[in-house]
């Protein structure tokens, strides 16, 4: 059991993608891009900004279709870009929300009281 697990580790530790390399770091430092967004979610949504939630969803975008067919594969990469992309689409859902369509509900929401108001 311990000679399996002192092999696994020994294969990781040499692979291509390995945490000898760059192609294991680089994602790793990246995923705190990804961590710092999951946290901004209790974030007011009139505080995110458009720019850079459009910048993390479309580099989440267009690098996991080239971290796909990069050698040595990287499936680390391929994660935390699909990760980038999913939250800049959480978040660009939430600020269009708040800015396009809360406004309408708050007008309804008035006509209905004035209306209330006029009986």
């Amino acid at each position: 059991m311990a000679a399996t697990a002192s092999k696994k580790l020994k294969a990781l530790m040499n692979h291509p993608a390995g945490p000898k390399t760059i192609h294991f770091w680089a994602p790793m430092f990246k995923w705190g891009i990804s961590i710092a967004n999951i946290a901004d979610f209790k974030k007011p949504a009139e505080e995110v900004s458009y720019p850079q939630q459009a910048a993390v969803t479309l580099s989440g975008i267009i690098f996991s279709r080239y971290s796909t067919v990069i050698i040595p594969k990287n499936w680390n990469l391929v994660g935390v870009n699909m990760t980038m992309a999913a939250t800049g689409i959480y978040q660009l859902t939430r600020k269009v929300r708040h800015d396009y369509f809360s406004k309408e509900e708050e007008e309804e929401e008035e006509e209905a009281v004035s209306a209330l108001a006029k009986e």
